[in-house]
């Protein structure tokens, strides 16, 4: 560790530090403190909430992972607070139970439905009932890799400050569009901006290769195992199914967001 690094890092001993606590709040509850930050741990996590621009509270280094403050302290700004905590109260701190060695206070970016709406074609996936985080993160990081516009999380779907979620998303949570919606009103506001409703089904439905998903899209998905409330479905455009083999009941929110959103992507490259 270099002496720059050093003079800048606060030694912080106790796991009541008003600091060590707010992380430990957020971790447990996935949700931001009352100031807006929510907590985020490991070092690949924190460089993509630096690369997206995400306000810092506070980072915290574990003391036996001090050497990752070498790297990452040069790319924070100089009012961010850092501290460096034994390994025991770090670990009381931290969300897994395996930490990596640092974690951080951050605000994420906040956005609206209009936002998701701006586009001129928009493609949006909207889950309900996707309990999941790690699905949720997956399909977080999939609407970025094939270009969707947003994710809207309706009833009963995981949070996306869960810290779970943020790790399976890799970031892509902190660039993405996701907005905490109620599943009919959403509906409602999707179809005014001329978007076609389609859900997903294991066996029923347009085969994936015979559907059109070239224009403005909104994809629902719901539980792993119930699927979309029968409500939901009755307010979709057209169901489709993804073929798969029948020894396999059926694929996974995360799973099946990717392959519709890489065919919606593929359809769109190959019209424009």
């Amino acid at each position: 560790m270099t002496t720059a690094v050093r003079n800048r890092l606060r030694r912080v001993e106790s796991r009541q530090n008003a600091l060590v606590k707010a992380l430990r709040r957020s971790f447990r509850s996935g949700q931001p403190g009352e100031d807006g930050f929510a907590a985020i741990e490991g070092p690949r996590i924190l460089e993509e909430a630096i690369r997206s621009g995400l306000r810092f509270r506070a980072v915290f280094f574990r003391q036996s992972a001090e050497a990752q403050a070498d790297r990452l302290l040069p790319q924070l700004a100089a009012e961010v607070e850092t501290l460096i905590l034994p390994d025991d109260v770090f670990s009381s701190a931290a969300a897994t139970e395996t930490p990596q060695g640092v974690a951080a206070l951050v605000k994420f970016k906040e956005f609206d439905l209009d936002d998701v709406l701006r586009a001129s074609r928009p493609l949006v996936v909207v889950l309900a009932g996707v309990q999941d985080p790690g699905n949720l993160g997956t399909v977080v990081r999939s609407a970025e890799a094939f270009g969707a516009n947003g994710v809207l999380l309706a009833e009963k779907t995981a949070g996306r400050f869960n810290p779970k979620a943020v790790r399976a998303s890799a970031g892509s949570i902190f660039r993405v569009p996701v907005v905490e919606v109620k599943l009919t009103e959403a509906a409602a506001k999707l179809r005014e901006h001329g978007l076609r409703l389609v859900a997903t089904s294991s066996h029923q439905g347009t085969p994936l290769d015979q559907a059109e998903l070239t224009g403005a899209l909104a994809i629902f998905l719901g539980s792993e195992g119930a699927g979309l409330p029968r409500d939901a479905m009755s307010l979709m455009d057209e169901v489709l199914a993804i073929p798969h083999s029948p020894r396999v009941e059926s694929l996974n929110a995360g799973i099946a967001a990717s392959i519709l959103l890489y065919e919606a992507a593929r359809q769109r490259q190959a019209k424009s």
